[in-house]
């Protein structure tokens, strides 16, 4: 098993700050310390040469991150910015891997043969009994595990790295009902890429609340999973805006916000209904650009994978890291960010 800080200072008779100190030969530990740090290192086999206390760095963290595949452009770009930062620390060796997304024996599968030498895993989780067990036999393995963007609950895992999915919610139906107006009645759709996401579900439960508490005169007339599948979404919106012809405005959950901004665009109706979605990818700006998105709520993905990554990194040495939750920003066509 892995030697970790802390087995290292109930050793020594210190704290696991002391220890990191030591071992990476940093300033303000008094020398008698340094050294029964340095034979605890030592004896447990963390370091082979004390003489010189440079060489006391420890090593990488061996961390996993398990995402799923397919078109959804968030998690693309989650993925990339997992991969750089986790390059660019020095103290990690992160493995990525994408799999199939919406499929609880898939994802409990790789869990359970996740290699032994792995430290910490991060995960974007479905739901479900299978996964959940799974989880459980990883933390019973010594495994830490963070989970993103979704969270699940009633599992060993050391922190949830993501934004209030419900709040997100809320302020997706706030902004909706603000937009609209209470002048009428109108007609909403809602489309989710699946609702075995405990975030999706968060997300959905948010908006009824807030239209049932504040804007009770929007009606809520479907509720379509898509998968995150482009040409599900413009299939079944052409089918909801056929069957609606007074639909008011669509909230899209997941992804797929291009298959059905192109479905608004073949039916005339791209100005004339309320769009709003989530996070501000490139082809949800595009959108936004051109009028066909009103509004998005965004999740910052670089602020994610920083926050994954440090938790994970400081667990393996050993501490810990309390994560920054990434803020909610509600993006419109007039305040487009940079990246």
């Amino acid at each position: 098993m892995r030697v970790t800080l802390q087995d290292i200072a109930k050793a020594a008779g210190v704290s696991p700050a002391t220890v990191d100190r030591v071992l990476n030969n940093r300033d303000g530990v008094r020398f008698r310390t340094r050294e029964m740090v340095l034979d605890a290192a030592r004896r447990l086999g963390y370091v082979t040469d004390v003489s010189d206390p440079s060489a006391a760095v420890m090593p990488p963290a061996r961390l996993r991150f398990v995402l799923p595949a397919g078109p959804n452009a968030f998690m693309a770009e989650l993925a990339g910015q997992i991969e750089r930062q986790g390059a660019a620390r020095g103290d990690t060796i992160v493995t990525l891997d994408q799999i199939e997304g919406f499929n609880p024996g898939t994802l409990a599968a790789f869990l359970q043969e996740m290699d032994d030498r792995t430290d910490g895993v991060g995960l974007v989780a479905l739901d479900h009994p299978l996964v959940r067990q799974a989880i459980r036999d990883l933390a019973l393995r010594g495994k830490k595990v963070v989970t993103l963007v979704s969270d699940i609950h009633n599992v060993p895992r050391i922190a949830y790295v993501g934004i209030d999915n419900r709040q997100a919610g809320r302020l997706a139906g706030y902004v909706m009902g603000r937009l609209l107006g209470e002048a009428r009645q109108a007609k909403v759709a809602l489309f989710a890429g699946s609702l075995s996401y405990r975030g999706h579900q968060e997300r959905e439960m948010g908006f009824r609340h807030i239209l049932h508490e504040e804007f009770p005169h929007l009606q809520i007339v479907e509720l379509r999973e898509m998968l995150d599948d482009r040409a599900k979404a413009r299939a079944e919106a052409l089918i909801l805006l056929d069957r609606h012809p007074d639909l008011a405005a669509i909230y899209n959950i997941g992804a797929g916000n291009s298959g059905i901004g192109q479905a608004l665009k073949e039916a005339g109706r791209a100005a004339s209904v309320l769009f709003v979605g989530h996070d501000a990818t490139a082809g949800n700006k595009s959108l936004l650009l051109d009028g066909t998105l009103d509004a998005v709520i965004d999740q910052n993905p670089r602020v994610e994978a920083r926050e994954a990554l440090a938790t994970l990194a400081a667990t393996a040495r050993g501490t810990s890291h309390v994560p920054v939750p990434p803020r909610i920003a509600v993006i419109f066509r007039e305040n487009l960010p940079d990246d």
